[in-house]
């Protein structure tokens, strides 16, 4: 009878694996913006809704929006800007940006679907280019649909560790396998998201050289401290200025 047990969760793992594996290549689609092939589970409308449902506790947790009319309006002419010479303004999405108050942590990042967000420490350091260039990367990440392929990755590899966990003592394992890919694949969109952001600002008449100083302030922020890059989400900044003058060279040339 155990041996009979064994078999049938053998059989169960198996077959939420090949689930999973099944799901993930009926889900591949390229994206028409970048020509890059993913795994994305969700529409662009539902992309649009969670970072709308998504942004009001977003701003909450970065103590609101800077009470600024002014600077929030420029932000957001920079913004659009960026937009409207680009193909961002040929997508689905709804782009809004997003000047929060918090003055203490240097940062910016994206929800799905458009919803851009700044922080006051980081913005007050920058000039109009450099701005350019932070909010042209977060525009990336949403034309690049980063988020909803990180959701779909994630998804895929619960499942996969659910069935190894069945089928055997291989869920751990599985686990930290995927965490590793995830990481990988979370520099691999920033780096992305950089050559994206390059394009953006030549588009719209930005000096792209901004994005490397940019960098080279997100560097001094982190200080001698920082994580190393194979512990975090994010490329060492000098392997992404490397990148950014690649990107500088490619879309600077004339065809």
């Amino acid at each position: 009878m155990r041996r009979g047990s064994w078999k049938i969760r053998i059989f169960i793992g198996l077959a939420i694996v090949a689930f999973a594996f099944i799901q993930k290549c009926s889900n591949k689609e390229e994206n028409p913006y970048t020509g890059r092939v993913q795994h994305i589970n969700m529409s662009a409308d539902q992309e649009i809704a969670i970072g709308l449902q998504t942004a009001p506790e977003m701003a909450q947790q970065h103590g609101g929006l800077y009470p600024d009319e002014q600077l929030q309006a420029f932000v957001d002419d920079v913004g659009h800007k960026l937009v409207n010479n680009s193909i961002a303004k040929d997508t689905p999405y709804k782009y809004d940006f997003h000047l929060l108050a918090d003055d203490r942590s240097i940062n910016a990042f994206a929800l799905p679907g458009g919803q851009c967000f700044i922080t006051y420490a980081l913005f007050s350091q920058l000039n109009e280019a450099q701005l350019a260039g932070v909010l042209g990367h977060e525009i990336g990440h949403v034309i690049g649909r980063h988020s909803a392929e990180r959701i779909a990755e994630s998804n895929f590899w619960q499942t996969l560790t659910m069935g190894a966990s069945v089928g055997g003592d291989m869920g751990g394992l599985v686990q930290g396998i995927g965490q590793n890919t995830l990481l990988t694949n979370g520099r691999e969109d920033e780096l992305e998201s950089d050559e994206l952001g390059v394009l953006l600002m030549i588009n719209s008449g930005y000096d792209p050289n901004e994005l490397i100083e940019v960098m080279k302030i997100l560097k001094a922020a982190a200080g001698p401290n920082r994580v190393p890059e194979f512990q975090s989400t994010h490329p060492d900044p000098e392997n992404r200025i490397e990148k950014i003058r690649e990107a500088i060279a490619k879309y600077s040339t004339p065809n």
